[in-house]
């Protein structure tokens, strides 16, 4: 018996990272990829417990310019 083997969502021709690699790549927390995979801003998908990220969907994200987070705590007026 012979089985075929595929992965949902999983576009054959097109490059993939980790989340480990893309965070690596992008300086972002494995965590927040994971968010940001969850909320369907970059585009990838999951094998059991691991995602997987399209690189040429973290190229388009890194490229957009984003809202700077917190420059730290606030003091006191």
């Amino acid at each position: 018996m012979k089985y075929s083997w595929y992965i949902v969502g999983m576009e054959q021709q097109r490059p993939y990272l980790t989340t480990t690699q893309a965070a690596e790549r992008s300086g972002l927390s494995t965590s927040y990829m994971t968010l940001l995979l969850r909320q369907g801003k970059l585009e990838g998908f999951q094998v059991v417990r691991d995602w997987l990220i399209y690189t040429d969907s973290l190229e388009a994200f890194l490229a957009k310019t984003r809202k700077p987070g917190p420059k730290g705590p606030r003091t006191k007026a």
